[in-house]
């Protein structure tokens, strides 16, 4: 498999798995989700890895390769859905997280 266009792909995957969570009301605390808290948990917990994967071979890619404009952009991309999906991930942890 090339692994060039996996930043790309992983970024795409990772906004699928947020816009699915928003519709599920899993950044609302007010309200009862859509979705089981497991299932949210486990969307979390896959879009983190697929966002850090993507984000480590975007990285690797600018170092090697130098910066551009769509490359940097995929790379702080997958940075910036991987933090969010750890920290939705921890909120929504029962007893815990950062609440």
């Amino acid at each position: 498999m090339n692994k060039s266009g996996f930043a790309r792909i992983a970024l795409t995957i990772g906004l699928v798995i947020a816009l699915a969570l928003l519709a599920a009301g899993a950044t609302n605390p007010a309200s009862e989700p859509a979705l089981p808290l497991l299932t949210l948990l486990i969307l979390c917990e896959f879009g983190f890895i697929v966002t850090v994967i993507g984000a480590f071979l975007a990285v690797r890619s600018l170092l090697a390769r130098g910066i551009t404009a769509r490359s940097g952009s995929e790379a702080l991309g997958c940075i910036v859905l991987a933090a969010a999906f750890l920290m939705l991930g921890l909120a929504l942890w029962p007893q815990g997280g950062l609440g």
